[in-house]
């Protein structure tokens, strides 16, 4: 082509990507060719995701969409290609392949992490947190640690937005984390005293230390690995150390090349964001804008754009930076936006904190109380979607109502209060007025909004506000449980009950189209469950079941399984306590005792299993149900028969009913507690549902759980005898059945309810739908048929047939099961591929 012109790209990740994408999008007369050279092995990848590395270790997951620019003549992908310099007279950029020459230079060579000049800080066991063959290099340490240690303890030096990803990283690698910040708060860019004072409990809470407004002074090799010495003189030992204190601009290439850099690093440039060499520019985190380097995607695509208008002509300047952040650091949400730390003069601070609840939240406003100018937001950041975007702009109401505690009658703030100009979506630049134009213009769901605006397709935090913006506009958003069937969850559960349809290949005949997928087969198998008291592997039901269920076990990392016999509210026999003991021994396996009260057995092969639970159902007791979504176990204090403290009987209480609601299947595991008094022995008030006693009876609480997303169960009813609690759980749980989505606990799911806990209340006290005679019957029926999973195999030769690890070998051992020692304790080594896997994946 005439007077084609080349762009080199130094660096492959998120921005310089950006820059290709916006530079081929606009270039239709192919104006410019593209090189792009990237030091790393992968093509761009999402580092903002990079935790979610971690446990699944499939670097695809991360892949940025397009990021081989397979097809296109015009960009040339080069990865593993190192720059090591700049001949700004030739234009040319030396590789080891030789020089490239280029027409113009786009830097985009991002950060790299600051690593503190400790003493020690370059032994073996020290890592950064940055790139993917990094968390390789950090699973393998932190797996030869847990081989040799019990609970090792992994070092996170710097307590900020990375530090506390990578302490989730080590604690999901099986190592106790240790975050050392410098500073006297966590996340101190970020948040404020009394926003860090709340996430350092809640953070703490999990079983992670912190030291604060500490430091490391010496790094050396200890017994254990390592022994990292704090600011005080404390020594702890470490199996691994990692510094997440924080970035630096790589920004080497410009010095040596003569280019301008700010003092405290970055490549300067102007707001077109060319360098002091007209011919090359900086774009992300390199880039020190008129002096200012930001750390964040959004401001990075922004420069990406800006640099793509003006290699085609034109005059495109940085529009500034939104340095707001949403994420979620070990389960606890956290958000910051617009000026959080206050620092504009005359500024107002309005405070809602709830130390009991968990959530801490301030709005920054202007001197004369009119003005948003930004807010922190800690364990409930559900109002950061709106809020953000009314940075700038006066408050459509309250103050203090605005971020009151969910639940507590504040009417908050929705989506129609925002102005067109408000931006929605800040990574790129997305404004509410824009999004409206394209919902006029025909796009009627979240993917063709995100497809048609870019809105959501970086960090994701403005999805949800996506949805708010749809159903304002007046557009149904669609509750298609898959591509499969257009209906949601509840939807086709009353289809199966109304239809009588027994099957899946019935109910999909009649009611959907195609074969099924990995989402709607496993649900459909949960309804058909909790509709009748069939078998869950009784003929085509055992074909849609997802892993767990498929073999009656949960299957463990090494891929053997684990048994879990019942044990009602943890009451076991001694003779069944015998049994287990002489299991264990005889079958080699590792024995725990559970946060629910019962006894666990790891190392199960597929073929044993059989035997293991002929033994136990001769001993009288039934499968647990660990492996399914249903109830799983009702913890349970030792009440008045033998606490002093006791008020009524939660031993009896946790009992029936666990034997009750056994093998009852919904949407997602159910759990719960029985106290015997309010000191909560239990923990009655962290279960889907809570049963603590009082003087004069119950007192019953819903829609709590533990997890990733933790929640305090809510008071549904008070005083209650035996027979109208258990009335109410019956109402309760079949509510939940009908109507939650697939995988949605039963917290998010009253969250949801058009009323909360009111509307649960008017339901289940007040019969507001007229159906609790239907629950109640339907609860009836499935006590009535309750069979223990197990025994029905076990009396079953079908079914048995399919508990073998190697089909044409049954009873061979299986050769990639093998176990190790951890001070005393059998774990599980990877030896080679997962055997007899069932046809799908276990679902979240």
């Amino acid at each position: 082509m005439v007077n084609q012109r080349t762009v080199v790209v130094v660096g492959h990740g998120m921005v310089g990507h950006r820059f290709v994408e916006a530079l081929r999008a606009r270039d239709e007369a192919g104006a410019w060719r593209i090189v792009v050279l990237g030091e790393e092995s992968d093509a761009a990848y999402d580092r903002v995701g990079l935790s979610s590395y971690v446990g699944t270790w499939d670097r695809g997951e991360l892949a940025l969409a397009g990021n081989d620019y397979a097809g296109d003549p015009l960009v040339e992908l080069r990865l593993g290609a190192r720059v090591i310099g700049i001949d700004r007279a030739a234009r040319t950029v030396a590789t080891a392949d030789g020089p490239i020459a280029y027409d113009a230079l786009v830097l985009a060579t991002g950060s790299y992490a600051f690593v503190p000049p400790v003493p020690g800080h370059d032994l073996p066991g020290c890592h950064v947190y940055r790139t993917l063959d990094d968390l390789d290099a950090l699973r393998a340490d932190a797996d030869a640690a847990s081989a040799r240690t019990a609970e090792p303890v992994g070092i996170v030096v710097g307590g900020g937005l990375l530090g506390l990803e990578a302490a989730n990283a080590l604690r999901t690698l099986g190592l106790r984390p240790h975050v050392v910040e410098v500073n006297p708060r966590l996340m101190p860019q970020q948040v404020d005293a009394g926003g860090g004072e709340h996430l350092a409990r809640m953070i703490g809470d999990l079983g992670i230390d912190i030291s604060l407004s500490s430091g490391t002074s010496d790094i050396s090799l200890g017994d254990h690995g390592l022994a990292v010495t704090l600011k005080d003189e404390t020594v702890v030992d470490a199996a691994v150390v990692v510094f997440a204190a924080g970035v630096r601009p790589r920004d080497e290439l410009a010095r040596e090349a003569g280019l301008a850099v700010g003092e405290r690093g970055g490549v300067i440039t102007d707001l077109g964001c060319a360098t002091s060499d007209p011919a090359v520019y900086a774009i992300g985190e390199v880039a020190a804008i008129e002096g200012r380097c930001y750390g964040l995607v959004g401001p990075g695509y922004a420069s990406a754009e800006v640099v793509a208008d003006r290699l085609l002509g034109g005059d495109a300047q940085f529009p500034g930076a939104d340095l707001s952040t949403k994420l979620k650091l070990l389960g606890v949400d956290v958000a910051s936006f617009g000026d959080a730390l206050g620092t504009t003069p005359g500024a107002l601070d309005v405070v809602v904190s709830d130390p009991i609840g968990g959530t801490y939240a301030k709005l920054v406003l202007s001197d004369d109380a009119s003005t948003l100018l930004g807010g922190v937001l800690v364990g409930d950041a559900s109002q950061y979607g709106v809020l953000r975007p009314l940075v700038g702009s006066s408050l459509p109401g309250d103050p203090v109502s605005l971020i009151a505690p969910a639940g507590d009658g504040s009417p908050g703030i929705g989506v129609g209060a925002l102005p067109d100009a408000a931006q929605v979506c800040s990574c790129n630049d997305v404004s509410k007025g824009t999004l409206c134009a394209a919902i006029a213009d025909g796009a009627c769901t979240v993917a063709e909004l995100k497809g048609c605006t870019s809105a959501g397709t970086s960090c994701g935090s403005c999805v949800p506000l996506l949805s708010q913006l749809l159903e304002a506009e007046g557009v149904t958003v669609s509750k298609s449980l898959c591509e499969h069937f257009t209906q949601s969850r509840a939807e086709l559960f009353e289809l199966v009950q109304a239809s009588g349809i027994r099957t899946f290949s019935g109910l999909i005949e009649r009611f959907g189209t195609g074969t099924g997928c990995d989402l709607c087969k496993p649900t459909v198998a949960s309804i058909l469950a909790s509709t009748s008291s069939d078998h869950i592997l009784s003929g085509e039901q055992a074909s849609l079941q997802d892993s767990n269920d498929h073999f009656l076990a949960n299957i463990q990392r090494n891929g053997t399984y684990s048994v879990v016999p019942r044990m009602p509210g943890g009451d076991v026999t001694a003779e069944q306590l015998i049994v287990i003991g002489e299991i264990a021994r005889d079958f080699g396996l590792y024995t725990k005792i559970t946060g629910g009260q019962r006894i666990d057995m790891f190392g199960a092969t597929v073929d044993q299993l059989p035997l293991i639970w002929r033994r136990l159902v001769d001993a009288g007791m039934e499968s647990g149900q660990a492996y399914g979504k249903s109830l799983r176990t009702v913890k349970s204090c030792v009440g008045s028969d033998w606490c002093r403290y006791g008020q009524q009987d939660s031993v009896q209480m946790a009992i029936d009913l666990e034997l009750r609601y056994r093998g009852l299947r919904s949407p997602h595991k159910i759990k719960m507690g029985v106290s015997g008094c309010a000191r909560e022995c239990a923990e009655a008030r962290g279960k889907d549902v809570g049963v603590i006693a009082t003087e004069s009876g119950w007192n019953l609480y819903v829609g709590g759980n533990g997890g990733m997303t933790p929640r305090h169960a809510q008071l549904l009813a008070g005083d209650l005898d035996r027979e109208t609690l258990i009335t109410y759980v019956d109402r309760f749980l079949m509510y939940y059945i009908r109507t939650a989505d697939r995988l949605q606990r039963t917290a998010p799911w009253v969250e949801s309810l058009d009323g909360g806990m009111d509307r649960l209340r008017a339901v289940v006290i007040d019969d507001a739908l007229g159906l609790n005679a239907d629950f109640e019957a339907t609860v009836a029926r499935h006590v009535d048929g309750y069979a223990c999973e197990w025994k029905g195999v076990l009396d079953d030769p079908d079914k048995l047939a399919r508990f073998v690890s190697f089909v044409n070998a049954p009873g061979a051992p299986d050769p990639t099961v093998d176990f190790g020692e951890k001070n005393g304790r059998k774990v599980p080594i990877l030896l080679g591929s997962t055997p007899s896997m069932p046809p799908r994946k276990e679902q979240a």
